[in-house]
């Protein structure tokens, strides 16, 4: 059997393992899967000049190619999943935005059955249980203070997919939903917030091990009051997502993350919404309209940033080429972390035998050349392949 989907040998690249990089190294593909050894007569890609990272992890994302994971149909939302995966993305949470409880819980039906289906790896709730003072891109009337027994009610609905929360835990009944999310074995992240340093420390005893976009929609630090930020970045059992855009983060800011929390806690992501991969436009963020202009997504009433047209190839380079932050570094936040923090790292997030083959490939100067997803090429490099 031959085929680049079945057994090929991507050999001559630099190739990041979890042990470090490794020059002149080969990743092996056998069906679907990384494997430990080549077969006979397997077709050989040479990779020579370029780099090799596992396929990226997206765990807060609201859309892209023009679509919606907040509305729309099934095929809406594939057409979301295929833009992210032609950057790089091989897994990714459907983010969804505040909306009423009923309709959010028919919603999760949808993506429960997709995530079902394997095209993405389930869902995270980002509202209605978050501050109206820090609501950012979410409709304030439909804001409201997290109560278990809806919390739960949404996790039903989901059929298991469920993966993360976002909540304002300082609200009433946020310890209480913090505590049944880590019961059920889904992320409470700590986001849209108005806590104080001390109230954020309860919310992480409680069960919280995600920062949602650390630094927006949250207090800004301060000496006297340092407010959240200080105590998600100086816990150890907070993962921070980061926004590396150039837009929502200052450079400073990411390198003070990474500094201070360490590689091993940053998770990038995208928060991502429809113009993604797309373009600038007019589009709709849940029931509130979004204008994007050069790239920057804003609410037509307010101006608040609504999320971002990020692809996580692009988050890459950045952070490579523009942060100078060590490859290794990056991959470990951009794969490995979430798929930790998600239950999946035995089956993707590192370039391991026996997980699935989802890989990026990418040129000297970290453009993107290549993707493959589960053993087949999204995006195929345009090189020569000798058998």
């Amino acid at each position: 059997m031959s085929g680049s989907a079945h057994s090929t040998v991507l050999s001559g690249a630099r190739v990041v393992l979890p042990t470090g990089t490794v020059a002149g190294g080969r990743v092996i593909v056998d069906g679907d899967r990384i494997a430990g050894s080549a077969r006979e007569g397997a077709e050989i890609v040479d990779l020579t000049g370029h780099w090799i990272v596992p396929g990226f992890v997206d765990m807060h994302n609201h859309g892209g190619g023009g679509a919606s994971f907040t509305s729309g149909t099934a095929e809406d939302v594939l057409q979301g999943v295929r833009t992210h995966r032609a950057h790089g993305t091989t897994t990714l949470v459907a983010s969804t935005v505040t909306g009423d409880l009923d309709e959010l819980a028919r919603r999760a039906g949808l993506l429960a059955e997709l995530t079902q289906a394997g095209e993405i790896a389930g869902i995270h709730f980002e509202g209605p249980f978050i501050n109206p003072c820090r609501k950012g891109a979410h409709k304030e009337d439909l804001l409201r203070d997290p109560d278990p027994a809806e919390v739960r009610k949404l996790i039903d609905a989901a059929h298991g997919a469920a993966r993360m929360f976002t909540l304002a835990t300082e609200l009433p009944g946020g310890l209480d939903s913090v505590r049944l999310l880590a019961e059920h074995g889904v992320i409470a992240a700590i986001g849209h917030t108005d806590a104080s340093y001390e109230q954020t420390r309860a919310a992480i005893d409680a069960g919280a091990t995600v920062a949602t976009h650390l630094f927006n929609a949250m207090p800004a630090l301060a000496h006297r009051e340092p407010g959240p930020i200080a105590a998600l970045l100086e816990d150890e059992r907070i993962t921070v997502e980061l926004i590396n855009d150039g837009t929502h983060l200052h450079p400073a800011a990411l390198e003070l993350a990474f500094h201070h929390a360490g590689a091993h806690r940053v998770a990038l992501i995208t928060d991502a919404m429809d113009a993604a991969g797309f373009g600038d436009g007019t589009y709709h963020l849940g029931p509130l309209e979004v204008e994007v202009r050069g790239g920057v997504a804003r609410l037509v009433e307010g101006g608040s940033i609504a999320g971002s047209t990020l692809t996580l190839d692009t988050a890459f380079k950045r952070s490579v080429t523009l942060d100078k932050l060590p490859v290794e570094s990056v991959v470990q936040a951009i794969s490995a972390n979430p798929a930790k923090l998600l239950g999946l790292y035995d089956e993707v997030g590192s370039l391991e035998p026996g997980k699935y083959a989802d890989l990026v490939v990418l040129d000297a100067a970290f453009d993107l050349k290549g993707v493959m997803r589960r053993g087949e090429w999204v995006v195929s490099p345009a090189l020569r392949e000798a058998v």
